[in-house]
């Protein structure tokens, strides 16, 4: 009977420590450092820069594997005044962040680290001839855009009040980058998109850049989120965002720097 207690629990003790490398112990890496995780929630739009930033941050941080959960800014928002944990909010707007520090889970004042600005996306081949703002109320056209909820469909409102132009969309989507998917796919002749969306997709969609967008810049803020599991490392994260080189990649990507 002894025995076989013995052997149990050394059956449990191997199922604990696999996936270490030699010399590791749980809760550490293979150099030794402690196994942190940080989480950050961000707008869907930051994709591309988030992702190339958590490599730099990994890199700089031995030990700590960055998670980055991406969705509409209006869905992060709500998850996260519903109980969701994460260590740092990123919106696509204001409005969205305001739903969160207005719940009063922000650790301090968001600060806006970007501005992004829409664009017209089309086919590579523009079928549909699309060359300004007014073209996309032609009739029969399949327009898609993003939901009034989440924000660059609230950008598209406020360019349609702004010039008095009213769209007919066939559908409203609950993210950008499901907007960029069905314009990839040839289901839409045209979406309304950040700039930062269509340098991200290359060559599969055109951008059609047009002046009545100047009416409706986002301005993207970041903050620490109140009782962040990692505050620490979720304040480096911010530097490194506000950071020359944080900045860069967001230039690089389309976005306009911090104002």
């Amino acid at each position: 009977m002894s025995r076989s207690i013995g052997l149990a629990a050394s059956l449990v003790s191997v199922v604990l420590l696999a996936g270490c490398a030699p010399g590791q112990t749980a809760g550490t890496t293979s150099s030794g450092a402690p196994a942190r995780t940080l989480t950050v929630f961000a707008a869907a739009s930051l994709q591309t820069t988030f992702t190339g930033l958590r490599e730099t941050f990994e890199a700089s941080h031995p030990g700590v594997t960055v998670v980055i959960s991406l969705a509409g800014s209006q869905t992060l928002a709500s998850q996260l005044v519903e109980g969701a944990s994460a260590d740092v909010f990123a919106s696509a707007n204001e409005t969205q962040m305001k739903v969160v520090t207005d719940a009063g889970l922000a650790a301090g004042e968001p600060t806006v680290f970007a501005t992004n600005q829409l664009m017209i996306a089309v086919p590579p081949d523009n079928p549909a001839g699309i060359a300004a703002f007014g073209d996309l109320t032609r009739k029969g056209l399949a327009l898609v855009v993003c939901a009034p909820a989440v924000p660059c469909g609230a950008a598209t409102e406020k360019v349609e009040q702004a010039t008095g132009v009213r769209l007919d969309p066939v559908s409203e989507e609950q993210s950008v980058t499901a907007v960029l998917s069905k314009v990839r796919t040839g289901e839409a002749d045209a979406g309304l998109v950040y700039r930062t969306d269509v340098i991200a997709a290359g060559g599969s969609v055109k951008g059609i850049a047009f002046p009545e967008s100047d009416q409706a810049l986002n301005r993207n803020p970041i903050v620490l989120l109140k009782g962040a599991p990692q505050a620490g490392l979720g304040r480096a994260w911010i530097d490194l965002v506000l950071s020359a080189q944080g900045q860069k990649v967001f230039t690089d990507a389309g976005f306009q720097g911090a104002p």
